[in-house]
């Protein structure tokens, strides 16, 4: 029995959360510039795209750019963004083949003019479609996400749309870029490293953490199952004891 075959189909994440870690590693065990690793890294997301597909997640959140990462060399992140309009235009077919709606979160504006361009043809061609949203984290960080939220409450406040007693998690979340959709379940993140890196740090509060010393561009649709299985034989309690579950 395959590892696909043997997940139950009732308990599976509707929303999972990635953070794609190790192509330039990856790149440098086969004596290639970081860029190579990058190139590679998008058929893992294919795969995991696929993956998400067959098992009914309705909801994959890829950290593709942070906005730390607009400090590395200026080469990189030249050939970050040329990846990443490449990849728009030659995956958006096939996400509207498989009814897949493109969603970005993150300081798009940051974005060179011909990314922000492409992106926003990539995001109006998929948006009827309903089958699974693939939200791409892009000039993103979990950071940025709290205080544009706090600004934009702040905002409302003033302007007497709300009350401060009127604020709880519900509301705060509202306000965040993944408003509208569930918190992720589980969270995958390849190449061992231990930590989530200014990710989703609201949405991740109660999220299961699956860590592969696997580097992404070795991360397929096997790997990716045996994270959800993974997750299925977790109990999340909640705060709550296991009795109580």
């Amino acid at each position: 029995m395959s590892i696909k075959e043997s997940l139950d189909t009732v308990n599976v994440p509707s929303h999972v959360a990635v953070i794609m870690d190790g192509n330039g590693r990856w790149a440098k065990q086969q004596g290639e510039l970081r860029t190579f690793g990058h190139h590679h890294g998008v058929s893992s997301v294919r795969e995991v795209v696929e993956g998400c597909v067959e098992v009914g997640v309705k909801y994959l959140t890829i950290y593709a750019f942070s906005t730390e990462n607009w400090n590395r060399p200026e080469i990189e992140v030249m050939a970050l963004m040329e990846i990443l309009v490449a990849s728009l235009k030659n995956e958006t077919p096939l996400l509207n083949k498989n009814g897949i709606r493109l969603n970005a979160i993150g300081d798009i504006d940051k974005l060179p003019p011909t990314c922000r361009a492409t992106l926003e043809e990539a995001l109006h061609e998929t948006s009827t479609n309903s089958n699974m949203t693939l939200n791409i984290a892009l000039s993103y960080s979990g950071r940025w996400d709290i205080v544009n939220a706090v600004k934009s409450i702040v905002g409302d406040i003033k302007e007497g749309k709300m009350e401060v007693d009127e604020i709880n998690d519900t509301l705060f979340s509202s306000y965040l870029s993944t408003a509208g959709m569930p918190d992720p379940e589980l969270m995958i993140r390849t190449s061992g490293e231990m930590r989530i890196s200014n990710y989703l740090l609201w949405q991740l509060a109660y999220t299961e953490l699956y860590i592969t010393s696997k580097l992404w561009p070795d991360f397929k649709k096997e790997d990716f199952f045996e994270a959800i299985r993974s997750y299925q034989n977790r109990e999340r309690r909640f705060g709550k004891t296991g009795d109580q579950i």
